[in-house]
């Protein structure tokens, strides 16, 4: 897998991600560097124009082949948290668009989440896209990947988990619901939002009201509301 861009690099450097190659331009050569010192990483010096034809996008100088990147298991993070007083996981429902999920994935960094679920069928996976989107935050985030939400869903309810959905009719509004404690929070798919059957598995259902004329967020843009939200309700 190529990523490319400073930060999404840079933050791959730092969390030991297992890197095959490095591309860079002359005036990155330092900077790339000062982080493999220590690190048997082949580098490869271009000139920007080279760059230019070899990536697609804003490569900002420095490029580099990486392992795929892996997920751990919803197990493992039951476990990671399972002494936290409050946790605060994201179930992504058939969510498509990799600019979403990277854009969600920085959000969720910033914000403290522990932890992201997504389905392996039907939704995006992690991929070069979304390692870029989210500049770095995919190495500090736990993401799951699991066969059957609903399962996972009651995996975390026999954990002690809430389940919270984000939901156009949802009943109550967003601001009046209380996070604290161990919940998971679901954010539906662009166009049809949560499916039947994980709706029905909610323990809630929240709506951020909209006095517009548009009657509909961004996925991710939805996700920051609500990740925000839970950060301020937990002082």
């Amino acid at each position: 897998m190529i990523i490319y861009g400073k930060n999404t690099v840079l933050e791959a450097l730092k969390g030991n991600k297992d890197i095959v190659k490095i591309y860079v331009t002359s005036n990155n050569l330092d900077l790339v560097k000062k982080y493999t010192s220590n690190k048997k990483i082949e580098i490869i010096v271009m000139q920007s124009k080279d760059m230019n034809k070899m990536f697609d996008g804003n490569h900002q100088g420095i490029a580099c082949e990486i392992m795929e990147y892996g997920y751990v298991s919803i197990d493992e993070i039951i476990r990671k948290n399972k002494d936290k007083e409050n946790v605060a996981l994201v179930i992504l429902d058939g969510l498509e668009d990799p600019h979403n999920l990277g854009a969600i994935l920085r959000t969720a960094d910033a914000t403290g989440m522990n932890g992201v679920i997504i389905p392996k069928n039907r939704s995006v996976s992690l991929n070069s896209t979304v390692a870029k989107v989210s500049t770095g935050a995919i190495e500090h985030v736990d993401c799951a990947q699991v066969t059957n939400l609903v399962n996972a869903m009651n995996d975390l309810k026999k954990a002690g988990y809430w389940i919270v959905g984000l939901e156009l009719d949802g009943s109550i509004d967003y601001r009046k619901q209380d996070y604290l404690g161990k919940i998971a929070v679901v954010i539906g798919s662009e166009g049809k939002g949560i499916s039947r059957l994980v709706k029905e598995n909610c323990d809630f259902k929240v709506f951020i009201p909209m006095v517009g004329h548009v009657n509909s967020l961004n996925a991710s843009v939805s996700a920051s509301i609500l990740f925000y939200e839970i950060l301020r309700n937990r002082g």
